[in-house]
This record gives C-alpha cells, structure tokens and sequence, in this order.
C-alpha cells in the first residue's frame, strides 16, 4: 500500500500549529464541561444520573443529550477521560471540515440508536462517544492512505485497539450497548466523510516524469491515424503532455 506524503510546506504551516492549538482548547474546554458536571454532582448531591438514557422509554429520550455528560463515579470518568481527550483532538485536528458534522452526529446518534436497542436499564458515560470518535479516526486515516493519517490510526490502535472487546455483552455494569453504537456510527461516518479533509499531497519532479515515461513507453502511432491524434494523450514523437494539472503541487 502506497503512502502519500503530506507537503512539509501544509503539514508544517502556522496555520497548521494553529488548528493543532484550537483542537486542544476545544477538547479541553469538553472535557472540563464533563468534570464540572461530575464535581457538581457528587458535592451537591444532586442525583444527575437519573437523567441518563432509559432504552425505549418517553423520559428516557433525555438521555439523548445528558448521557456523555454523566458518570457513575471517579473511575468511570477517569477512564474515558484520556480516550476522549485523544479522539477529540485527532478528529478536530486531521477532519476539522468533518468534525463539524461526524460530533453532533455522533453525540446524538449513538445515543439515539441505543435507545432502541439496548437493554432495559440506564445507561450513562461518554464512553460510547469515545468508541465513535476513535473508529471514526482509525478508519479515516485508513481509507485516505496518507503519512500523518495513517500513523495517527497506528496510535489510536496501539493505545486503544483493546477496546474492541468492549462491544460484546459482558459485565452487568457495562453498557457494551453504548459501545457498539459509536463503534458502528465512527465506521460508518468514516466511509461517508471518507474523501473530506484530504491534505494537499507532496509531489516531485522525478513523480510526473517517471508517469510521463509510463504513458508514452510502448505507444507507436501511426500518421495516418487521425483519432491517435486527437484522443487528448501525449504525441510520442514529441513527449509533450497535453492535459493541465500535470505540474507538482505547490503552495501559492
């Protein structure tokens, strides 16, 4: 498999540094909200996890918006914590043009789509938002096949690919329902949004001459042939390319 080489010129740019910067605010600024509810919770006793997601029931629709934002306890919100820090950061960095569709999405499908299918309990965490995020970002990186993507997906799989085995039924204080929706939602919003945010690839001079080789090796054309002419290929006699954008990519 190929790898493209973002151009130094992009990946290296004040505006990258930029947007690398914002991303983290932005996960920060999440992961405070989260905390803050917690902490709120807890000192003043106010009992938010009611308000978690109940499978199949009207009142349990609110769970819709609350359930990322509440936690059962110390533990549980420190384990998603980092997770979600990683994915937050990934995705509003590498896809910021599809992030502002795939976490909306995200934060309310996943929930919506346990809602119809998980068991009858209450389900509470943000852990089904960290599975989304994270196969989104793997995926991704996957499927555009470029350095920085690709190593970002070898991190992402490297620190959380055991997570996979969150998304089968297993102890009665896990909701593998959770899990499973974002994982399904990550993947396929990965394949959707699969052709946004491709960075402008690096490209040599010896790239475009070794494709110019490949397309006249071989081609022997006839003069009296009028259509050989005229198919908008490159005339063999002369190696002169007659389509435009056969130039490397340079910033402006």
């Amino acid at each position: 498999m190929r790898l493209d080489l973002p151009d130094p010129d992009y990946a290296a740019s004040r505006r990258a540094s930029e947007n690398f910067l914002l991303a983290i605010k932005l996960a920060v600024g999440f992961l405070a909200l989260v905390w803050l509810v917690f902490a709120l919770d807890q000192l003043l006793g106010l009992d938010l996890i009611q308000f978690g997601l109940r499978p199949r029931e009207a009142p349990g629709l609110f769970g819709l918006v609350t359930t990322p934002l509440l936690h059962a306890n110390f533990a549980h919100i420190a384990s998603n914590s980092a997770p979600l820090f990683v994915g937050g950061v990934a995705m509003l960095f590498l896809y910021p043009n599809s992030s502002l569709r795939v976490l909306p999405l995200l934060y309310i499908g996943v929930s919506a789509a346990a809602w119809v299918f998980a068991r009858p309990s209450l389900h509470i965490g943000a852990s089904g938002l960290v599975y989304g995020m994270l196969a989104f970002v793997f995926v991704s990186g996957i499927l555009r096949r470029d350095v920085r993507s690709v190593g970002v997906s070898l991190m992402v799989w490297f620190l959380y690919g055991s997570m996979i085995w969150g998304v089968f039924p297993g102890g009665q204080n896990m909701s593998w329902e959770l899990h499973l929706s974002g994982l399904l939602w990550g993947l396929a919003l990965a394949f959707v949004f699969r052709h946004w945010d491709q960075p402008p690839i690096k490209r040599y001079e010896w790239e475009d001459e070794s494709i110019d080789e490949d397309n006249t090796e071989g081609n022997y054309w006839d003069d009296n042939r009028d259509d050989a002419r005229t198919d908008g290929r490159s005339d063999n006699r002369t190696g002169n390319r007659d389509r435009p954008g056969d130039e490397p990519w340079r910033l402006p």
